[in-house]
C-alpha cells in the first residue's frame, strides 16, 4: 500500500510577528496589500500615522491616494495585511469622513440637519443628546444658512460644511478628508479651512487629508506623507512644525515656502521616475 504524503497546511505557517510603531501612534499599517486587475497598488506596505496629528497625504497621480484612506477607512477592501487604530480593529473605533463629492455623500431626501445627526441616531443617542451636539456643531462653525432645508437647496459650500459637521458629530477618532476643498471656491476654501483647524486645535483629533493641491497640503499638515508612482511606496515623510492657527501670512513665511519647496523636489523626482 502506498504511502499517502499530505502538504502542509498553510494554517501551519505562522503569520508574521506584528510589529508596533512607535510610542505615539495611532494607525499602524502592516503589511497592506491591494491589486487592482492582476496589478499592485500596494504591495507590503508599512506606515505609521502619529496621534493628534494632521497628516496630508500627496502624490503622483494613480498613487493610489484616495484608494489608500479608503482601505484604512474600511471603505475598500484589502488584499492582504493588519490595520489598527490604538491597537483596536476598525469596528471599535469611531471615524468620520468627509468625501470630494458632498452632492452624493449627503442624504438628499433627509433635511440637512438630519443628515448631521444621522450617525448620533445610529449610536442610539437620546434627541436630548442629539439637539445637543447638533447645537454645539451650528456654535462652532456659526452657520448662518436654514439647516432645515433639503441638501440640494443649498450652495456647495453649505453642504459641504454639512458635511463635515455630520463627519464631526460623533466626536470622531480619526477623520479622513478626501480632497473634501476641490470642488468649492477659494472664499469657502478658505472658510472650511479655517474651521478645520479651530476643531483640530480644540479637540487633536487625528486627521488624514487627501490633497491635489501641494499648498492646500503643506498648509494644514503637520506631517506631509509623499507618496511614490506605483507600485506606491513612501517616498519621504516631512514634517511641518508652523504654529496654529495658520494664516494667509503663514503662505509666506520662510519655513512654509521651504517646506512646499522640499514637498514639490520630492514629488517632481518621483514623477521622473
Amino acid at each position: 500500500m502506498n504511502a499517502v504524503i499530505t502538504p502542509a497546511r498553510h494554517a501551519d505557517v505562522p503569520p508574521p510577528v506584528f510589529r508596533p510603531g512607535p510610542p505615539g501612534t495611532h494607525i499602524t499599517i502592516r503589511g497592506l496589500t491591494k491589486y487592482f486587475a492582476g496589478w499592485p497598488l500596494y504591495e507590503n506596505f508599512d506606515l505609521d500615522i502619529p496621534k493628534g496629528k494632521i497628516v496630508s497625504v500627496f502624490g503622483p497621480n494613480g498613487c493610489g491616494k484616495s484608494t489608500l484612506i479608503n482601505m484604512i477607512a474600511g471603505l475598500i477592501p484589502i488584499d492582504r495585511g493588519e490595520i489598527l487604530f490604538d491597537g483596536k480593529s476598525l469596528k471599535d473605533t469611531r471615524i468620520g469622513y468627509v468625501f470630494q463629492n458632498y452632492r452624493e455623500a449627503m442624504f438628499p431626501w433627509m433635511r440637512t440637519i438630519d443628515n448631521i445627526a444621522y450617525p448620533l441616531l445610529l449610536e442610539g443617542r437620546s434627541k436630548a443628546e442629539v439637539d445637543r451636539r447638533v447645537a454645539e456643531l451650528v456654535a462652532s462653525f456659526d452657520v448662518k444658512f436654514d439647516l432645515h432645508r433639503y441638501p440640494y437647496e443649498l450652495s456647495g459650500g453649505q453642504q459641504q460644511t454639512a458635511s463635515i459637521m455630520r463627519a464631526l458629530a460623533p466626536r470622531p477618532e480619526v477623520l479622513f478628508l478626501d480632497e473634501p476643498f476641490s470642488a468649492l471656491d477659494f472664499e469657502m476654501t478658505l472658510f472650511i479651512r479655517e474651521k478645520l483647524q479651530e476643531v483640530f486645535m480644540q479637540t487633536g483629533t487625528t486627521m488624514l487629508l487627501v490633497s491635489h493641491d501641494l499648498e492646500e497640503a503643506v498648509y494644514l499638515a503637520d506631517q506631509i506623507l509623499l507618496l511614490t508612482k506605483r507600485p506606491t511606496r513612501v517616498a519621504e515623510i516631512l514634517d511641518y512644525t508652523d504654529a496654529r492657527p495658520r494664516t494667509v501670512d503663514t503662505l509666506s513665511q520662510a519655513s512654509f515656502v521651504a517646506a512646499k519647496r522640499q514637498s514639490l523636489e520630492i514629488f517632481q523626482r518621483e514623477v521622473r521616475r
